[in-house]
């Protein structure tokens, strides 16, 4: 059983993010518009408030984060609390806005989006790489699980309505996507909806499970392993940090449900370790 990290009740906590240079967790709550980071258990939460939905980041270095919005990414400089602009990101589609996303060993930064309702096929993934946003998967519900295998050669992601974790491959030179992407694992006849991933030093999915109060650890063959029971229900996205990146963190929410610890932050010590977070790079500001 995990132990909670933060107590503040998030509607959506999402994104959790170790910071490598900092060593401090980072995470969402894209419903209330805010993000989080702090150290340790026994501390309290430095806030970051935003005057639309933001749900997840890269680092750049150590003061300045790649955020997604709803609208757009944006760098954001964590002592001056100042935006710069990148790029829209679907800022016309008021239907939509981000939910995960994750930096890869390129250098470059995926995100996904859905459906503010969750309307069927309304979001995609998409990858910011040298300035520009290339779009990778259309028709997504909701988007989810992006994370990067440990030799380079895959991004896994998951649509979470379709119950399926899925990998593309990808260009050794560029992260490039190569080829169609294709079920991973197959999750459609369980009771299971997967939610946020990531990927450890040895090649292991962590998976978040909606609803099932749990973090399911697959081998890097996509067979399942163990699980690390959650005081919460609706577990979003795990994500290793720590001073030896063997602590597993994960986010939950509390919306529609009345749990006692359901919107927390969680964390457990693992006999794992995880992958420093890839810096994003910035070739064009």
């Amino acid at each position: 059983m995990m132990k909670i990290f933060d107590k503040t009740k998030c509607k959506l906590g999402e994104g959790p993010l170790w910071h490598p240079i900092r060593q401090e967790l980072f995470w969402f709550d894209i419903l209330s518009s805010k993000m989080f980071h702090k150290k340790t258990p026994d501390q309290q939460p430095i806030v970051h408030e935003f005057n639309r939905m933001v749900s997840a980041a890269g680092w750049v270095n150590k003061n300045v984060l790649l955020i997604a919005s709803e609208t757009n990414l944006f760098l954001y400089d964590l002592n001056t609390r100042v935006e710069k602009h990148l790029i829209d990101l679907e800022k016309d589609n008021l239907k939509t806005r981000s939910n995960d996303g994750r930096s890869d060993p390129w250098g470059g930064f995926w995100i996904g989006t859905m459906g503010k309702n969750c309307e069927p096929d309304a979001g995609a993934i998409y990858r910011y790489f040298e300035g520009k946003l290339k779009l990778i998967i259309s028709k997504v519900t909701i988007s989810n699980s992006i994370c990067f295998s440990i030799d380079k050669k895959y991004c896994y992601f998951s649509d979470t309505a379709k119950k399926n974790i899925m990998r593309i491959e990808l260009d050794s030179d560029n992260g490039s996507p190569i080829k169609n992407s294709e079920i991973f694992i197959d999750l459609a006849d369980e009771v299971i909806a997967p939610d946020g991933s990531v990927v450890d030093g040895s090649g292991n999915i962590w998976n978040a499970q909606w609803g099932s109060s749990r973090v399911a650890r697959y081998d890097l063959y996509g067979n399942f392993r163990e699980q690390v029971s959650v005081q919460a229900s609706q577990t979003s996205c795990p994500a290793f940090g720590g001073a030896n990146l063997s602590t597993l963190f994960v986010t939950s929410a509390n919306e529609g449900v009345e749990e006692k610890f359901s919107g927390c932050t969680f964390y457990c010590d693992t006999q794992f370790t995880g992958q420093q977070e890839n810096r994003v790079i910035i070739t064009q500001q």
